[in-house]
């Protein structure tokens, strides 16, 4: 599949170059390109590909995937069969009359405050890993950062003076984000003596988080990080993610009475709208209160 690659390796230049996209979305954008690939097949012309074909490869990600990344998937071949049509290489777009389904959009699944506290306090302080783990899941469930932002977060971004985080996020947007006491503490135990020094090659690159061979900790690490230590606290690995941290973060936040648009800020939300579903879950665990507690709320 030379040719084709070489297509795609002209789409993603021109993402860079010209588009300034950045490395995550470019990566998702190539992953969702040879995903199709594959599934079509390297010895068919790509000039064949028909809206019925489409349609087909659709369907069948919609039985495994969720309606958001059905839709990431049509938009990232959308825009690479755009580009080749705008080179020359394809006469005509099979994706154009092709629409992801509208599914409702599902409430996040945050974790209950008391398993947030069971998880994070009960992580041991013994080892190298055990300070940059715990100053790892401080730092998702005390900022909501993604877990790109968290991948690409350099000792730089830091200000412990005034008690702030510089976060990269989407669009290589930057938001300043608070630094809580309990992760002040966390990340400075984590970057002192016995910490982040003890692994090889600490000072190879700037990355705040890195793994056992000194190297930066990806997400594949972060999630294997999540999954150890939900096993050691006993808490079911299908529940707690890097994202589930972001939701919990947000939704513990407007439980106490934060204001969304603060919340917004935190997260990196460039629509209010994005943050309110948050909002929704919040009257939801109120309402299951309510019905739990109150004498006259039930038959």
């Amino acid at each position: 599949m030379p040719a084709r690659d070489a297509q795609v390796g002209e789409y993603v230049q021109w993402l860079t170059v010209e588009k300034g996209r950045s490395r995550a979305t470019i990566e998702a954008y190539e992953r969702d390109i040879y995903a199709f690939l594959a599934w079509w097949g390297g010895d068919r012309a790509l000039a064949r590909v028909t809206g019925r074909d489409l349609e087909a490869y659709l369907n069948e990600l919609r039985d495994t995937r969720a309606a958001s990344s059905v839709a990431r998937a049509l938009s990232s071949l959308r825009g690479w069969w755009g580009f080749l049509i705008e080179e020359g290489q394809l006469s005509s777009d099979p994706s154009a009359y092709v629409t992801p389904s509208r599914r409702a959009r599902t409430l996040p699944k945050p974790l209950p405050e008391e398993i947030v506290a069971q998880l994070l306090d009960g992580l041991p302080s013994e080892t190298p890993v055990d300070l940059r783990d715990r100053a790892l899941l401080e730092l998702l469930y005390g900022t909501g950062a993604r877990v790109s932002e968290v991948v690409g977060l350099e000792i730089q971004d830091l200000d412990f003076d005034e008690e702030l985080i510089r976060v990269t996020g989407k669009g290589s947007k930057q938001r300043l984000v608070p630094m809580g006491r309990t992760l002040k503490s966390a990340l400075r135990e984590y970057l002192g003596p016995g910490g982040r020094s003890e692994f090889p090659r600490p000072r190879a690159h700037a990355h705040v988080f890195v793994n056992v061979r000194g190297g930066i900790l990806s997400r594949q690490g972060i999630d294997l990080v999540i999954s150890a230590r939900a096993l050691t606290a006993g808490i079911s690995r299908s529940t707690v993610s890097a994202h589930v941290f972001r939701h919990s973060c947000a939704t513990h936040m407007l439980a106490h009475g934060a204001d969304i648009r603060v919340v917004q800020e935190l997260l990196g939300h460039a629509s209010i709208s994005t943050t309110q579903i948050y909002t929704a879950v919040s009257i939801t665990s109120m309402q299951r209160a309510y019905t739990n507690a109150h004498p006259r709320a039930h038959d």
